[in-house]
């Protein structure tokens, strides 16, 4: 288990360059005029982390199976989307189904690159986007109120709070809130879930800028800062065209060379990948054996029969025990029956919350 983004924005910000640079493929074409991507592209990336390599060593496993991250290159969106203009409402579809939307915003400027609303500002882009989503989700929502009127007038009551919450919802969107603003109570949670509203997704700005600013930024991206910090999401700054680059290389060391000769310690993947952990809630434990070393993605405050789950099905329906090993003890004590010597290794039940960074072998009987 990963997690999967849509990358959206106007067309021209270097969304798709971002989303070849990111999957190192040339699948969505990169070009100079709106709506080059005609197709949804889906791009699948090991999730980097250092910890595989030395647990592998640690453990004297034979592979490295690294945890998925899934990006999904959505066609540039304009003012009117939400009623069709440019490519409409075909792609806003795609947005509903993934977990959280990676927002590019162009931050540099640029003669020879046009930009659709004819000027460089990356506010007023995010509220163009922002509001097309909000209008999608209005017209989505409009029809499930009618669904869920009908089922309530001879439902019980637990339908009729379904039909209330929603009516809320909708009245937030119409006063311009994003459903991800709004205080979603636990009972409501799988109600929310279920009516796919884009706006309710986490929101992660990205900021593409050109090489000289990839270091610190600049003033767009200041603003951009400002406005993710009010509205309780995450920015990271990159440059679509350097990660094209790295792209391009071949070894590590070639990477990381050409990171230090711009100034930069990482890879603005890296980057994403850790502000979408962040904003979803994830983290990752692993299980390390001769044949491989894996990691495996869960929700932050997981139990231990739910990490089982993500394993297989049948691990947390037999769930036993989970046998328990810290990172930073694992690879200090050369494994698993080192830990075990040196008493590193816990045996942990049902309600034992996993950590980030667990090597975890799983007892279970089905």
């Amino acid at each position: 288990m990963g997690f999967n983004c849509g990358i959206v924005g106007l067309p021209n910000v270097g969304k798709s360059t971002t989303f070849n640079a990111l999957t190192a493929t040339a699948a969505a074409q990169a070009a100079n005029f709106p709506f080059c991507t005609i197709e949804p592209n889906v791009g699948r990336v090991a999730v980097p982390d250092h910890r595989l390599d030395l647990l592998a060593e640690a453990g004297k496993s034979q592979n490295i199976v690294p945890t998925q991250l899934e990006f999904v290159d959505i066609a540039g969106l304009v003012k009117g989307a939400s009623k069709g203009e440019g490519l409409g409402n075909k792609f806003l579809s795609n947005i509903r189904q993934v977990d959280a939307i990676i927002h590019v915003l162009r931050c540099f400027e640029d003669e020879n690159v046009t930009h659709v609303e004819g000027s460089v500002d990356p506010i007023r882009d995010s509220e163009i986007i922002e509001t097309e989503l909000m209008l999608a989700d209005l017209e989505s929502l409009e029809r499930q109120i009618d669904n869920m009127s009908k089922k309530a007038k001879s439902g019980g009551r637990e339908l009729k709070s379904q039909l209330e919450f929603m009516q809320k919802i909708r009245d937030s969107l119409n006063e311009g809130n994003p459903v991800r603003t709004i205080l979603i109570p636990e009972d409501m949670e799988k109600t929310v879930r279920e009516l796919f509203l884009m706006t309710s997704k986490p929101m992660l700005y990205v900021c593409n800028v050109l090489e000289g600013d990839a270091e610190k930024g600049n003033a767009m991206t200041e603003k951009v800062a400002q406005m993710a910090k009010e509205k309780n999401a995450e920015y990271v700054i990159i440059c679509a065209e350097i990660e094209s680059q790295i792209a391009q290389l071949g070894s590590e060391e070639e990477k990381k060379e050409f990171l230090e000769s711009m100034g930069l310690t990482e890879p603005g993947l890296n980057k994403i990948i850790r502000a979408g952990y962040k904003l979803l809630g994830l983290e990752t434990y692993f299980t390390v054996g001769p044949k491989e070393t894996r990691a495996w993605t869960i929700p932050v405050g997981a139990k231990a029969p739910q990490a089982a789950g993500v394993i297989h099905t049948d691990f947390e329906r037999g769930f036993i025990r989970a046998e328990v090993v810290a990172y930073d003890d694992y690879v200090a004590c050369k494994g698993e029956q080192g830990a075990k010597d040196q008493g590193k290794l816990r045996s942990e039940g049902k309600e034992y919350t996993v950590a980030d960074g667990d090597v975890i072998l799983f007892r279970f009987n089905v």
